[in-house]
């Protein structure tokens, strides 16, 4: 298996961004915070949905359930890939739902690959989107810079116990609502679908899902792949809503450029000059007393004390 893929967030600006580097046009995401039709209409038309939740071998999809969709074996005009690349499953599920949609504009860089892989099997195609290093590189630029190493997150044998998240795609393609995840071995068809239902077909799927795990669990993460927002009221002439759409994407582009900043060197040289000062003024007695109370503070916060 190849390597040199890191992890990136589910967020509506960093996915937003992402697509339009690989030179996609007039898409964008958006969060949605309630398994709510109405929430959905809202904001169509929606070209697909991604859906993050926590990844267990207990809840894993067993073979053909009518309730919980159908393995689609005979869908060979249909984009998918499997998942070769632990901390690809973000990009590869984004790219289920471009590639798998003609009314999106996918720009020349996509469309050369689903070209170039038009003809391979899902197996083919995997190590194919993993070993992309234009893919790839554009889906490590929006990672938060590592300056540590994690020795046992990058042992993908580690049993530290750690929650696996997981990346999924659902849309609409060949009057079927498709479930694309890349660790199942075919797609997943839901059934008949058009985008005109998508919303209400989509709510049931995941309520259902969501309903597979203990009342307690609440970690789950949805993005809806919209049409440009700001393309929209612009030509509604909707001048407010314009305002404010620019203004949420100057927020986005904010934290975007502070995400990527490595603040490490910053922190080092503010330590040096405060060890300094504290130096200066209090001598190293000084200095050990201020460490010895921070150290009990964080024990204490931490309640190993």
């Amino acid at each position: 298996m190849s390597s040199g893929w890191n992890t990136i967030e589910s967020d509506a600006g960093v996915f937003t961004e992402l697509v339009e580097s690989f030179g996609a046009k007039s898409v964008e995401f958006a969060e949605v915070f309630t398994l709510d039709p109405d929430e959905l209409r809202n904001i169509q038309p929606i070209y697909g949905v991604i859906f993050l939740f926590k990844w267990t071998p207990e809840l894993a999809r067993s073979p053909d359930s009518d309730e919980n969709g159908v393995f689609d074996r005979e869908s060979s005009n249909l984009f998918f890939a499997h998942q070769k690349i632990q901390n690809a499953c973000a990009t590869q599920a984004i790219l289920s739902i471009l590639l798998n949609r003609a009314d999106i504009h996918i720009g020349e860089t996509l469309n050369d690959f689903k070209e170039f892989v038009a003809d391979f099997g899902a197996e083919l195609r995997g190590e194919t989107l993993s070993n992309s290093d234009l893919i790839r590189h554009v889906h490590n630029s929006f990672s938060r810079p590592t300056p540590f190493i994690n020795e046992a997150a990058m042992n993908q044998d580690s049993t530290t116990g750690e929650d696996v998240y997981h990346f999924i795609a659902y849309t609409v393609t060949n009057g079927k609502l498709y479930e694309l995840d890349g660790l199942q071995p075919y797609p997943i068809s839901h059934g008949y679908c058009d985008d005109a239902v998508f919303p209400e077909r989509i709510t049931d799927v995941l309520t259902r899902r969501i309903a597979r795990y203990p009342a307690t669990e609440i970690r789950f993460n949805l993005l809806a792949v919209v049409h440009n927002q700001l393309e929209l009221l612009e030509a509604a002439g909707d001048m407010a809503g314009v305002l404010q759409e620019k203004e949420k994407r100057a927020t986005w582009k904010r934290e975007s450029v502070l995400r990527k900043h490595n603040y490490v060197g910053m922190i080092n040289v503010l330590l040096k000059g405060m060890v300094a000062d504290t130096l200066q003024k209090e001598g190293e007695s000084g200095l050990e007393k201020r460490l010895d109370d921070g150290m009990r503070k964080s024990m204490k916060r931490l309640g190993q004390m």
